[in-house]
């Protein structure tokens, strides 16, 4: 199993290497190819008493294409890859609208991870576009410009999220030294735990992934937290889990675990929906 085409969001107005950086170094592990992509919305008048207040001109929208093209130069020049294997789209639309469009061209999508925004014309809100991608999705935290993905630490939970985050991410459990699927019970469902467990691991197994599985009875200690310090101890750096949540009324719902490894896990999440 391998990925043969990584895409990569971009804000117009990124400067930090980042997710671009660890893009460049899942592609040189598969030889993948990498897509760029970056949008901004033209958002439309904004008028009160039925006088325009505020009003996107061509010259404006003139400098947001200007902007979004020259990214392009930055983005060849973050990855350091032959020209040959890097593709750059952007478009003046809603950045999560075109993320999801442009994702049917991809194995993996890369994003940086971010807190939620309320100007989605401009910035992207990853984990909602997570939500409705259907492409696995490796979130990047600030600060970590790399990946090497030698241990990586499955939080399970016997779901189709998790199945699915476990199938998508195998390309990085084969080549990983030390897999540690860890689930997360009741006490009074800790047989069935085990069982489910050792089933994951003799799956990963058979498709020659070396690994080690555990349970975890609930305590005070929030479950994502629990996963985040699991991979401290380890030396992880890279989480696999299922992506929960889903839309109510325009907002993003996230489940417990999804939102506390969103905003606190210091490592590279792989998450699939």
């Amino acid at each position: 199993m391998s990925v043969a085409s990584v895409m990569v969001y971009v804000d117009s107005e990124q400067q930090e290497a980042g997710q671009v950086a660890v893009a460049g170094s899942v592609a040189r592990t598969f030889g993948s190819a990498v897509l760029g992509v970056s949008a901004v919305a033209v958002e439309p008048p904004f008028a009160a008493e039925g006088v325009i207040i505020e009003q996107t001109t061509q010259e404006d929208i003139k400098r947001l294409e200007a902007t979004l093209s020259a990214k392009e130069a930055w983005f060849k020049k973050v990855l350091g890859l032959p020209s040959e294997s890097i593709e750059w789209r952007w478009a003046l639309d809603y950045p999560a609208e075109f993320l999801v469009e442009q994702a049917r061209a991809a194995d993996l999508v890369i994003v940086k991870r971010r807190p939620h925004t309320a100007r989605h014309a401009r910035f992207l809100d990853p984990a909602g576009a997570m939500l409705r991608m259907g492409r696995p999705t490796l979130s990047v935290p600030e600060r970590v410009t790399e990946l090497s993905g030698d241990r990586i630490v499955v939080g399970w939970k016997d779901t189709r999220e998790a199945r699915l985050a476990v199938r998508d991410a195998m390309p990085f459990l084969t080549r990983a030294s030390q897999v540690t699927i860890a689930e997360i019970c009741t006490s009074s469902d800790q047989d069935a735990a085990r069982k489910r467990v050792r089933d994951v691991a003799g799956y990963l197994k058979r498709h020659g992934v070396q690994c080690q599985h555990e349970i975890r009875v609930h305590t005070a200690e929030p479950d994502g937290d629990y996963l985040v310090r699991l991979a401290f101890d380890l030396g992880a750096d890279l989480i696999v889990a299922g992506g929960y949540g889903h839309s109510r009324l325009g907002e993003w719902i996230f489940g417990g675990m999804t939102q506390t490894l969103l905003q606190q896990a210091p490592v590279c999440l792989l998450m699939s929906h």
